[in-house]
């Protein structure tokens, strides 16, 4: 068995409409939300013996504000990936790792979560991610694989899925005033 968790990047900053899509970084609420589940992550206790994550300026402030360490492998496939490239990502991880920690996008994650994860092992954390993968979220797959190479749909069952306004209900939804 394998161990994936999924990492969405933070609320990203809107202000300047001049950056790039790939270079915006995080807002205050971003910033936060990051803090909040790196400390749930830790508190969880898992230990990722590999991360790849998207080079994309959020997702690397993500990981920063998260406090969770570690030394990503950041490969531009993984900006905006969606779920085929996420699993060829997956089946090129170097070494035997028991687990990784993908750090990312959705549609790309939350299409990930439907594809692996098998429709007769579908539960109540999974309609909660179908619902919606906002961001910052965090996920936890079980894997019934023996090497990364062997990913493929319906390998997995959805152990955990966290959100920061499940944690802080201030990071909830904004309302418009």
């Amino acid at each position: 068995m394998k161990i994936l968790g999924l990492l969405r990047h933070a609320k990203s900053d809107w202000d300047d409409m001049a950056l790039r899509d790939f270079d915006r970084g995080l807002n205050d609420r971003g910033r936060r939300g990051a803090a909040l589940i790196g400390r749930h992550i830790a508190g969880q206790g898992n230990q990722w013996d590999a991360m790849i994550a998207s080079p994309a300026e959020r997702v690397r402030r993500t990981l920063e504000a998260s406090g969770l360490g570690g030394a990503p492998r950041f490969d531009a496939r993984a900006y905006l990936a969606d779920a085929a490239m996420l699993i060829e990502l997956l089946r090129e991880v170097p070494g035997d790792p028991g687990s990784v920690l993908l750090v990312g996008h959705n549609p790309g994650l939350q299409e990930l979560v439907f594809r692996l994860v098998d429709p007769g092992h579908e539960n109540v954390l999974f309609v909660r991610a179908a619902e919606k993968f906002p961001t910052a979220s965090f996920a936890v797959l079980e894997l019934a694989i023996d090497d990364w190479r062997d990913v493929e749909s319906g390998c997995a069952v959805l152990v955990h899925f966290a959100r920061p306004r499940d944690l802080d209900p201030e990071l909830g939804p904004e309302r418009g005033g």
